[in-house]
């Protein structure tokens, strides 16, 4: 299933399924540095191999922004990135989004080759430095059956009044499942329930500062101890 857009300004995307944009109205690059990146202890953790994992692929955003932070540090070897998306955008969609970063232009270009190319559910992006993959289908039934382990999360699907299914307590348990110990997480929510059921999935969870109009974050470590 594709993704169904309008278009805010012409400029921001916004879910008509789930009534909601795809990033943040007062600035998407801004709002990633500040949640997904400072929010995980990013860049400073970064290592060759490194795998950062997302629930939500949207406009493909994350992925960019992280892969600079990742061309800045001067690291060997690869970044490893895996995204599940239920709604994928074509690359057009995602081309137009984008047009919002004129600083993106450059990292984006063969980012949206390599998608336009993509068949099948799994959609592999491989440039030298970056490996990533985008697992495409219901997180509930893909994440169980994925045989990764991440690093870091960025929990990023639609706000969980309008996007329930994403933030069962029984997905983040997975989510905790599919990370190392002293793994973290990072999402732009602060609601309770999210935060009760990351804690039940093995991690020390805080409460941050928002980033623009919202006051609050969540990120958190796994516990070393959590099976």
């Amino acid at each position: 299933m594709q993704a169904e857009l309008d278009w805010l300004d012409g400029t921001i995307p916004v879910s008509t399924r789930f009534d909601d944009p795809y990033f943040s109205l007062t600035g998407g690059m801004e709002e990633t540095r500040h949640v997904f990146l400072s929010g995980n202890g990013l860049p400073e953790r970064l290592r060759a191999g490194f795998h950062i994992a997302e629930l939500g692929f949207g406009t493909g955003l994350n992925l960019l922004v992280s892969l600079i932070a990742w061309r800045r540090t001067g690291l060997p070897g690869r970044l490893r990135f895996t995204s599940f998306e239920a709604f994928p955008m074509t690359a057009d969609d995602m081309a137009r989004a984008l047009e919002a970063f004129p600083e993106l232009r450059a990292i984006a270009d063969p980012v949206l080759h390599a998608w336009a190319a993509g068949t099948g559910p799994r959609r592999r992006i491989h440039l030298g430095d970056l490996e990533a993959e985008v697992i495409l289908g219901d997180a509930r039934e893909t994440l169980p059956q994925w045989e990764g382990t991440a690093d870091a999360w960025f929990l990023d699907g639609f706000a969980p009044a309008k996007n329930a299914e994403l933030w069962s307590d029984d997905l983040m348990a997975e989510v905790g499942r599919h990370t190392a110990p002293g793994g973290t997480f990072a999402t732009y929510t602060a609601a309770g329930h999210v935060r009760r059921a990351l804690d039940a999935a093995g991690f020390d969870v805080a409460r941050r500062p928002g980033f623009g109009t919202k006051r609050h974050m969540t990120a958190g470590t796994r516990r070393q101890e959590a099976s």
